[in-house]
């Protein structure tokens, strides 16, 4: 997932309010978001390359992400997969910050990555491009493919459109055209991570639409202080159509 938008205890009411794009290419294999049949405490999407997700949330509430960091020279094939890091979260107990201090001391065997970990009212951050889990602060945050809050056009451009989109009623379709925007940065504004200007240009917008590379799902997760959660994803395909949306709602229950 190339782009996660987030309210973290930003709003009366409201724990977690989240809009996020994953990219990728579109011959690897995955799952669209479900109950996962042999952990159906677990809603997230499916990596059926490697078996991990990029995003979901367990029926207790535990909520990870993670996003890849963009450092094409340091790529190593022979790398685990960074899925499973996600997965592993949703399907633990520890805190999040335990668990993030525990994976941190073997971060370095995977390529680069960006993870966040929340249960209840916490929620942490670990890069292995940065320094030490750190509790991420109350208030309106982006994540793509770097460090949280990295200043990259998308994610500036994304983080004050969510502010604006919060001051209305929530609606998951306001937050899917809020991740639908295609308009690209000017070069000027660029990031310079090693891809190229051509696809510099292409990954600088909210939502990347290509056939090869591209946005292959969005997602709107809101999770109330009552325990209340709402979770909502729509897939597109290669052409760029809107391939299904899947919701689901339910209430955290108590560990």
């Amino acid at each position: 997932m190339c782009l996660i938008l987030f309210a973290h205890r930003a709003q009366p009411g409201v724990t977690l309010q989240l809009a996020a794009n994953r990219d990728e290419f579109f011959v690897r294999p995955t799952l669209a978001a479900a109950w996962w049949s042999e952990h159906p405490e677990i809603l997230a999407g499916r990596d059926m390359k490697a078996g991990g997700t990029w995003l979901g949330i367990a029926r207790t509430g535990r909520f990870a992400a993670i996003t890849n960091f963009r450092d094409p020279g340091s790529h190593r094939n022979d790398a685990p997969s960074r899925g499973a890091l996600a997965g592993d979260f949703l399907l633990g107990t520890e805190s999040p910050q335990l668990y993030l201090e525990r994976i941190s001391g073997q971060a370095s065997r995977y390529n680069g990555f960006s993870l966040l970990a929340g249960f209840g009212e916490n929620l942490w951050f670990l890069s292995n491009r940065g320094n030490d889990p750190m509790p991420v602060s109350a208030g309106l945050h982006g994540l793509s493919n770097h460090l949280l809050d990295e200043p990259w056009p998308k994610v500036t451009r994304g983080i004050a459109q969510l502010g604006l989109q919060m001051q209305q009623p929530f609606a998951a379709e306001d937050y899917f055209r809020l991740l639908a925007d295609e308009e690209q940065a000017p070069d000027g504004e660029l990031p310079s991570t090693g891809i190229g200007l051509d696809r510099e240009r292409r990954s600088s917008a909210i939502r990347i639409r290509d056939a090869v590379y591209g946005t292959r799902c969005s997602t709107v997760l809101r999770i109330g202080t009552d325990g209340t959660v709402e979770f909502h994803e729509r897939s597109f395909t290669a052409e760029g159509s809107i391939g299904g949306t899947t919701s689901h709602r339910f209430t955290v229950r108590q560990e």
